[in-house]
């Protein structure tokens, strides 16, 4: 026999007596080559999803499940492309197979978590918020994402810890300090409300701050009797998101208190104007007329007052 020969017929009986080693070699290398292939294509569909171009992305993510079905990251970009478009139940089915796929990779768990809060699957987002933490308590996402499940429970004080946490560790975080501040509002801490929004106007500017502030500012000045400083802060909402008809409706609820009559009474035309089907669904108007009123039954009762028109 030929040593080529030999070599050959030895190669081949020591791969069948152990098992097939080679073989298993060989399909270890091909595992690999789709693997690197799929993730290269999701590096070029999470590029896609960068640029805007969501469905050429979705596209790509889907290629590269095509390509190998344990792609962690190619379900996670294809949960997203179908959350995006409205597809939430395949979005949450691919985002599971992500965390399941990566063994509960933190960021995957904090967002699969952040899905099932936004569709009202509280106690899932809840545990998913607590799995998220044990895995990295120094994210602020999961911090944030703990607050929201505390928050959406009614547990004011232990959801304003978290968000605490989360603001220690990214001091800048707008969506958070928005969530401070409702509940400080809520709770009628309007000096905490307002130090909050300090704190992130000082971080993207009064201008850059969305209308949001303004309006909660707004509120947090009328309530501490700065009327004027109010009226700016709304003011100043309503030239950000010129179809918000909120603001008006803050400007003329503070016109309303002051007996401004003529002032809450154009606020109020503005709000009609921008959505008269919702103004409809209102009692603005009525609550305009009574203190009207109410304001001129004073007047005749007191012949020394007069009416603000």
């Amino acid at each position: 026999m030929k040593r080529s020969d030999y070599l050959l017929a030895s190669s081949c009986l020591l791969a069948a007596l152990g098992g097939l080693p080679g073989c298993r070699a060989i399909g270890r290398f091909g595992d690999s080559r789709q693997s690197i292939a799929a993730r290269r294509l999701s590096g070029q569909g999470f590029q896609a999803m960068h640029d805007g171009q969501w469905e050429i992305a979705e596209k790509l993510f889907s290629d590269a499940l095509d390509v190998s079905k344990a792609d962690d990251r190619a379900h996670w970009g294809l949960a997203e492309s179908y959350w995006k478009r409205g597809d939430t139940e395949l979005a949450v089915a691919h985002m599971e197979q992500a965390v399941r796929l990566s063994a509960g990779d933190p960021k995957f768990v904090q967002r699969l978590g952040r899905m099932y809060l936004e569709l009202g699957r509280l106690e899932d987002a809840d545990s998913h918020s607590l799995w998220a933490l044990e895995s990295t308590r120094d994210s602020a996402d999961a911090w944030a994402l703990r607050g929201d499940c505390l928050k959406a429970a009614g547990a004011s004080e232990e959801a304003l810890a978290a968000y605490h946490r989360a603001l220690a560790l990214q001091p800048d975080y707008a969506e958070v300090q928005l969530q401070a501040a409702n509940i400080y509002l809520a709770q009628g801490r309007f000096d905490r409300l307002l130090a909050t929004l300090d704190c992130l106007q000082d971080d993207v500017g009064i201008d850059g701050a969305p209308p949001e502030v303004d309006i909660l500012q707004g509120i947090a000045m009328r309530e501490l009797g700065r009327h004027e400083e109010a009226r700016r802060c709304f003011a100043r909402a309503s030239t950000k998101d010129v179809g918000d008809l909120t603001p008006h409706l803050e400007m003329a609820e503070l016109a309303l208190e002051q007996g401004q009559i003529a002032s809450a009474r154009a606020a109020l035309e503005t709000a009609i104007n921008l959505d008269p089907d919702s103004m409809e669904e209102t009692a603005w108007m009525e609550q305009l007329q009574e203190h009207h009123a109410r304001v001129a039954r004073e007047a005749s009762s007191s012949p020394g007052t007069t009416e603000t028109r």
